[in-house]
């Protein structure tokens, strides 16, 4: 038997879990399954799931734990160590029988085949709405295409803008607008980030990596102003299909 699964917290309807279900099944892969293991203290919880569950040959992480849990890990790829935030783990067994845990990002993968067939000409400066886990990947992929970028959050750090901060010009200068926060998430449908909406055109891109509901506020605040709009269901699945890869691989 082998066994994958999800961490995070917390876990209600997941995407991983009815994904790789069905792939299994598709497959004729009667030993395989995929289980939701909704754990809320990484430094606590991670070991004991490890324990109880020798069988396990990957997992993927959600949030909140994509940064912490790297400190669990034996060793970690050199993009998600690059971008500083894990979401598929890979467990493999030593010569002495140990566990070897090996630590990815399919987050940045998914987010920029998803992203780049969308790109214009026009589309040289990003708002990054959020600064966890998903943030990070994000960065990386917007670094790697040679687009600028600005995080905006609630709670602004240096260097990043807060809502209050966003302008006209600001908005005419950032063309690409990427929401990695949770505002917007099933169950609270009517939520949106709090960004001045009377400046998109038709020149923006709206992206969020939320899938449920399929359209955000976020996503039809944008649509209704001209901007194209895509939500992160095909990157949940591009970052699927690569989490399977390195388990298999």
């Amino acid at each position: 038997m082998k066994k994958f699964g999800l961490i995070g917290y917390p876990l209600g309807h997941s995407f991983s879990e009815k994904y790789f279900t069905e792939k299994f099944e598709n497959l004729g892969l009667q030993d395989h399954s995929y289980k939701l293991f909704p754990i809320e203290n990484v430094a606590k919880d991670f070991p004991k799931l490890l324990e109880e569950n020798p069988l396990l040959s990957g997992i993927n992480v959600t949030i909140p734990h994509k940064i912490e849990v790297m400190g669990f890990l034996n060793e970690i790829d050199e993009a998600a160590k690059a971008i500083g935030a894990v979401n598929c783990i890979k467990f493999t067994s030593t010569a002495n029988n140990q566990k070897h845990l090996k630590g990815y990002n399919t987050d940045a993968y998914g987010f920029e085949m998803s992203l780049s067939p969308l790109l214009e000409s026009h589309h040289k400066k990003a708002l990054i709405l959020g600064n966890g886990g998903a943030a990070k990947a994000v960065k990386y992929v917007l670094e790697k295409l040679g687009i600028e970028y600005k995080y905006v959050s609630r709670n602004p750090g240096p260097d990043m803008l807060s809502y209050a901060d966003l302008n006209k010009e600001i908005m005419d200068n950032h063309h690409i607008i990427i929401n990695t926060s949770p505002v917007g998430t099933y169950p609270n449908v009517t939520e949106k980030p709090d960004l001045p909406y009377e400046f998109i055109s038709d020149k923006h891109l709206f992206y969020d990596l939320i899938y449920n509901p399929a359209e955000t506020v976020f996503l039809a605040k944008g649509r209704e102003k001209g901007a194209k709009t895509k939500n992160g269901y095909e990157m949940l699945e591009l970052q699927a299909e690569k989490s399977w890869e390195i388990w298999n691989g």
